[in-house]
């Protein structure tokens, strides 16, 4: 599977963040700020996930088959289960 910009971009982003949050607890900064940070990067993390997902379901069911031979049916469950592993 190709990586296309709008993954690289969002995954710069995250690291943005992070790297704002190692900042604020430099700085001492309130915890319920920090936790607000790290919950807004868990957030775009999980949304990022869901892209590569999908954006590889769809790549795989383009195909119809992978290189394995999987049909369609077994992609999909493949890429529920990947969502779950996830959480």
């Amino acid at each position: 599977m190709e990586y296309n910009d709008q993954i690289r971009n969002r995954l710069k982003r995250i690291e943005g963040q992070l790297r704002g949050v190692l900042r604020m607890i430099e700085e001492d900064k309130d915890c319920k700020d920090v936790i607000t940070q790290l919950s807004a990067s868990r957030s775009a993390i999980d949304r990022t996930i869901g892209l590569i997902v999908s954006t590889n379901l769809v790549h795989c069911m383009k195909e119809e088959k992978n290189s394995n031979g999987k049909d369609s049916e077994t992609l999909i469950k493949e890429a529920v289960e990947l969502l779950v592993k996830s959480r």
